[in-house]
């Protein structure tokens, strides 16, 4: 029977952006329903956010708009936030900053006791940092992560935790290997590398793989290795179809790697046609979607080699079509 895990029904939401609409001498944070990009809807209040960002969502508009150079030819906001308390806001222009804005910012920062980053075309302006720390709390352990702007980040917090748990429960202690494909910052990989010898993850995003390298280091696990490589890369590698000098540095050849379990979380459009091949060979798969479609695609073909053991859905998107999977499946006994 599928296990459903639902989310709050508020404070969820550790990541937003609006676009800022610009009305005389009003000022607005707006967003534009699915197919409609000239009918802005005013945002007044934005409950589904976290608690960092709904208490400073109405203090930074009256900021914004009572400060001319703040607010001058102001495109878009975006908010990110932690479990743990902290907040980084990017202010976007259509025009380049210089050091008036800058001092303007560094105010506005230590008002909200947030983090600050400017962005026009070709600058960034970084006051402090331009990453959050999050802690997240799993099966009696911390975690510690430094979660880089711009780059992909769970945006349900809470969800985020029970799909981690969820993952430990039907993953039990083993003196094999873990390949981990779309690994981004670490996020599943840090607590599952307490369940296997030895882990690999790959990940194709420059920053989101030294974000995942420094998560290792400090939460001093000395079982993972990071790897820049794409899913379809990696699949090639283990094919021995290339030589990828983005893997000379492993601590030891690619083949000498005991490979039992392939966890996966792709991108809405689910696995390629190679990587599914690659899933066919592993004993178990951990499959974690953000697409019911093209998960059941996948399934189809995963079916004529694999059964599935358990799962799951996350409703990490409240109030929204969108639905998180996840699966487990095992090797079918020939």
């Amino acid at each position: 029977m599928p296990q459903h895990h639902p989310s709050v029904a508020s404070g969820y939401r550790l990541r937003a952006e609006f676009r800022i609409w610009h009305e005389g001498d009003d000022l607005h944070y707006v967003m534009f329903p699915p197919g409609e990009p000239h009918n802005p809807q005013v945002i007044h209040e934005f409950p589904i956010a976290g608690p960092r960002i709904t208490e400073a969502m109405l203090p930074l508009r009256e900021i914004l708009q009572d400060s001319p150079e703040l607010r001058r030819k102001l495109f878009q906001v975006e908010f990110l936030s932690t479990l743990s308390g902290e907040l980084l806001i990017t202010l976007i222009y259509h025009r380049p900053l210089d050091d008036s804005w800058q001092s303007a910012a560094q105010a506005l920062s230590e008002t909200l006791s947030c983090k600050m980053i400017g962005r026009s075309r070709k600058q960034k302006l970084v006051l402090d940092t331009d990453w959050v720390e999050e802690l997240i709390k799993v099966d009696n352990r911390e975690y510690r992560y430094r979660q880089p702007e711009q780059c992909f980040t769970q945006p349900n917090g809470y969800i985020n935790q029970t799909m981690m748990g969820w993952l430990l429960e039907h993953c039990g202690a083993t003196d094999t290997d873990l390949l981990e494909l779309y690994c981004g910052i670490g996020n599943f990989t840090l607590p599952l590398s307490q369940r296997f010898r030895r882990v690999l993850a790959t990940e194709l995003s420059k920053p989101a793989t030294a974000a995942a390298r420094l998560n290792a280091e400090t939460n001093q696990t000395d079982n993972i290795e990071l790897a820049r490589l794409s899913a379809e890369e990696m699949t090639a590698a283990m094919a021995q179809e290339r030589v990828f000098r983005r893997l000379a540095h492993l601590k030891q050849p690619l083949p000498q790697y005991q490979f039992d379990t392939l966890l996966v979380d792709p991108p809405r459009a689910g696995l390629d046609e190679a990587t599914l091949k690659l899933a066919s060979t592993f004993k178990r798969v951990l499959y974690i979607s953000c697409n019911p479609e093209t998960l059941s695609h996948n399934l189809v073909t995963l079916s004529s080699t694999h059964e599935i053991q358990n799962l799951a859905f996350f409703d990490q998107f409240p109030y929204t079509h969108h639905l998180e999977s996840g699966v487990v499946l095992t090797k079918k006994i020939a």
